[in-house]
């Protein structure tokens, strides 16, 4: 290798000891200490950019050089004003003794240590199939077949009648939302009866061909037998849906029978020519070729309005899996077949004997909240609704981020419920985390 200033030579090259295992090693040649520092001094200046007058105060000889080993390697030595020689060292660790490392050794390591969620709890599960296990079975007989009715809580409370949506049954429509943590401390006071479809329940055999399905005004008046049944003088409507057209039917015709009602995505009109048009072809696909893809998205669209799965997969899933394995279709196609043939509720908020308005036309004369969500194809459905309400007892909420609200927000939906019913008097005490003073 060429020797020049700055260059690198081998070992034996420098100290002549000609030793074989230094023979690949290279140190940096130092002719002299003067060398060195001029070299140093070009570096700085290339470093921080500037001129050589500028960094001789970085290199100045107020620390001196000393040279250990021959000039095979240098180092400076800070000293005080005095001449000392200043301790420059890094702090060594810590020692410990044997007690005190004995000690540190049996501490856990990681401050996360499941030590600090051995008492955490879950108070109320949210499982669905709790609600299976929490629920008394009965078949109630009607004019138009039994119906079946699932009772949870305690008979000698306040009653809470619901009804489902399409495709769906008591189960997979209201058990996510009254095993909620919230709405479970409400069933200590409420007895809920939960209403489903002829044909709809879970594992629900093929009705037979003869068998007239009943239409939305039956399947409404079915709910007197349910009521004479149980010996119910009046009750609290909770609906979705199909359900909640249902309810607000019997609510209109029997306004003595129910107290309040909680309707989510209720339609007050007849059915459209695009939405019987896409039901009827769902219903005759149901018939002759079972559940097909179609109908999926079609019920997909219904429940969870466009693009569920970009809030939330994994809800989408379940349902898709229930839809493909849950339902019977021929008896799904009946009860289809009888929600895009229902007629007009017939309400208007102006009262009887308003010129232009219709003689047999009233509102409902019970508290409503009328709930839909943002994302929901049946918002608009949900505004003329409330446009045939009395403004006076009635209440429309459109929830944030969602389109099935009993699943992608029971939360909200649960407070608003609670709070509708302490207002109008169910609850008079406090039920929920703060101090609400409900007394009417």
């Amino acid at each position: 290798m060429p020797q020049s200033e700055g260059g690198y030579v081998s070992l034996p090259a420098m100290n002549g000891n000609g030793s074989a295992i230094y023979q690949s090693t290279t140190e940096p040649q130092l002719a002299s200490p003067n060398s060195v520092f001029e070299s140093m001094r070009r570096a700085f200046g290339q470093a921080i950019k500037s001129s050589p007058g500028e960094n001789e105060e970085l290199v100045r000889m107020d620390r001196p050089v000393v040279i250990v080993g021959g000039g095979t390697s240098i180092y400076f030595r800070d000293r005080d004003k005095t001449g000392k020689t200043l301790n420059t060292k890094m702090p060594s660790a810590p020692t410990h003794t044997a007690e005190e490392a004995h000690l540190l050794g049996t501490m856990p390591v990681d401050p996360m240590d499941d030590i600090e969620l051995r008492s955490v709890q879950l108070q109320f599960p949210n499982a669905r199939g709790s609600i299976l296990e929490a629920c008394e079975q009965r078949r109630v007989p009607t004019d138009k077949g039994d119906v079946h009715v699932a009772i949870q809580g305690d008979t000698s409370k306040p009653a809470i009648v619901t009804y489902h949506d399409l495709g769906l049954n008591y189960a997979t429509s209201f058990a996510g939302f009254f095993n909620y943590p919230v709405m479970r401390g409400l069933l200590e006071n409420f007895c809920v009866y939960h209403v489903t479809a002829p044909g709809q329940e879970e594992g629900a055999p093929t009705l037979p061909e003869d068998y007239v399905y009943p239409t939305m005004d039956d399947l409404a008046a079915q709910l007197l037998f349910v009521l004479s049944h149980f010996g119910l003088k009046s009750v609290i409507g909770f609906g979705v849906g199909a359900g909640a057209n249902i309810l607000a039917r019997f609510a209109h015709a029997n306004p003595d029978k129910v107290g309040a009602l909680c309707l989510i995505n209720c339609v007050s009109t007849q059915s459209g020519w695009i939405e019987w048009g896409y039901q009827s072809f769902n219903a005759r696909f149901l018939r002759t070729k079972g559940m097909t893809q179609g109908v999926i998205d079609y019920l997909m669209w219904h429940h969870f309005g466009r693009n569920p799965e970009e809030r939330n997969h994994d809800l989408v899933q379940m349902y898709k899996q229930h839809f493909e394995r849950g339902v019977n279709p021929t008896n799904l196609a009946m009860l289809i077949n009888a929600y895009i043939h229902r007629n007009d509720l017939h309400l208007a908020r102006t009262p009887p004997g308003t010129p232009g308005a219709e003689t047999a036309a009233t509102t409902l004369k019970m508290p409503v909240i009328n709930i839909t969500g943002s994302l929901s194809p049946h918002v608009d459905d949900t505004v003329t609704f409330n446009g045939r309400l009395d403004p006076t007892n009635s209440s429309w909420m459109k929830i944030s981020d969602c389109a099935m609200v009993l699943e992608e927000q029971p939360a909200k939906l649960a407070e608003a419920f609670r709070l509708f019913l302490q207002g109008e008097g169910y609850v008079k005490f406090s039920v929920l985390p703060f101090n609400w003073n409900t007394s009417k």
